[in-house]
């Protein structure tokens, strides 16, 4: 990175998030917790959080332990155990996105019933009535049924008052390695109009640059905890690691054989068109995979989108394996303090679907500045 300051420098504080803001947040659809985390680095007081998913919420409470966690559905909630005196709450989430992705054609329509479970969220936001609403999904949510989804989000939440604002953000400009888009909406029940966060101004950082100092690991490694490989090669790894000597979750699945033999002829940047057919006879028809499978990652660039990196079967950049979950987690911005729990599979998709982190704290950090111009001009009316 040149010497230049890092993106990440101030933010990411060792092994907690102090909350510094008078911002009280509620995350619905928690997952493992990368918006949360991105909320307090921002400065926010998260309270609460909903997470269904046992798994997830076991994760999720285990590096969040001031946060109250309701493992439980989203339509189950009543009431939520959070405390406000005069401070701005938020309520923030993402719901299922899997129904909205444009790699699902099968069940990207109206008929999908994960694809309403926004009016959950949109029935708590009228339940707690909010300062702020953060809603956050894949960009294709826009594209679905021509946008319907989208359109009947923003139109609810018009109607409970909000001012709505919403941007289509790449991660890889708010410091994270990996270029991945989200879909963010914003409401304002103050009329704030919030403007579109700033990024990092930063070139991106590269997958060399992120997990570079990441132990070597063979196919199919299963000790969690090991020391790192070497220094920090870049400003963004040594924010990552802080004063670490060791970090967890180094998991990689037991790929078979044959699957390690295709490894071996992707070159960087490549995919499944370059492995030769004779080693993918068992594919009835190789030409309809999608570019994503078996994709290599470039040292030298932020990473692919890491969603189902099990199922797409991402290498390593110079390793003839899978990426760890710890690797996968440095690329969605995860600080190495940050645990996973669960089976090896349940890791990888607490990881997968999580929201980056540092892209979050950007929205965050936006919501907290447009908060800040309402206290400035209700200050300078009352003088």
């Amino acid at each position: 990175m040149g010497g230049k300051p890092s993106p990440v420098v101030c933010y990411i504080r060792e092994n907690s998030v102090t909350p510094t803001s008078l911002m009280i947040g509620i995350d619905l659809f928690s997952g493992a917790g990368g918006l949360s985390i991105g909320a307090q680095w921002a400065g926010l007081k998260v309270q609460c959080a909903v997470e269904s998913d046992p798994h997830v919420a076991a994760t999720y409470a285990a590096n969040h332990p001031t946060v109250i966690v309701l493992n439980k559905a989203v339509e189950e909630i009543r009431q939520l155990p959070f405390a406000s005196n005069s401070e701005p709450v938020v309520v923030f989430g993402g719901p299922p996105c899997r129904g909205f992705s444009t790699s699902n054609q099968r069940t990207r329509s109206l008929a999908n019933p994960a694809n309403w479970l926004f009016q959950e969220y949109l029935r708590i936001v009228r339940l707690v009535k909010p300062n702020w609403v953060v809603f956050e999904n894949v960009k294709g949510m826009l594209e679905t049924e021509k946008g319907l989804f989208f359109e009947r989000i923003v139109s609810a939440l018009r109607r409970q008052g909000y001012t709505v604002s919403s941007w289509v953000l790449n991660a890889a400009d708010f410091g994270v390695p990996q270029k991945r888009y989200r879909l963010f909406i914003v409401g304002s029940l103050e009329g704030v109009s919030v403007s579109e966060p700033k990024t990092t101004g930063m070139p991106h950082v590269t997958v060399r640059e992120a997990i570079a100092d990441l132990p070597v690991l063979r196919n199919g490694a299963c000790v969690s905890t090991l020391p790192y490989r070497s220094a920090p090669v870049s400003e963004y790894g040594r924010q990552m690691r802080r004063r670490h000597r060791v970090c967890s979750n180094h998991l990689v699945t037991d790929s078979h054989p044959d699957i390690i033999k295709r490894y071996q002829h992707v070159p960087q940047g490549g995919n499944w068109s370059d492995i030769p057919k004779r080693l993918m006879a068992n594919y009835q028809d190789r030409s309809r995979c999608h570019t994503g499978i078996y994709r290599r990652l470039k040292w030298d660039e932020p990473s692919v989108v890491i969603g189902n990196f099990r199922k797409n079967m991402l290498i390593h950049p110079t390793q003839n394996r899978g990426l760890s979950v710890r690797e996968a987690a440095r690329l969605q911005s995860f600080p190495d303090w940050f645990e996973f729990h669960g089976s090896i599979g349940f890791q990888q998709q607490q990881v997968g679907n999580a929201v980056p982190p540092l892209l979050a704290r950007a929205v965050f950090q936006a919501v907290i500045d447009a908060n800040c111009r309402i206290g400035a001009f209700q200050r300078a009316a009352g003088a």
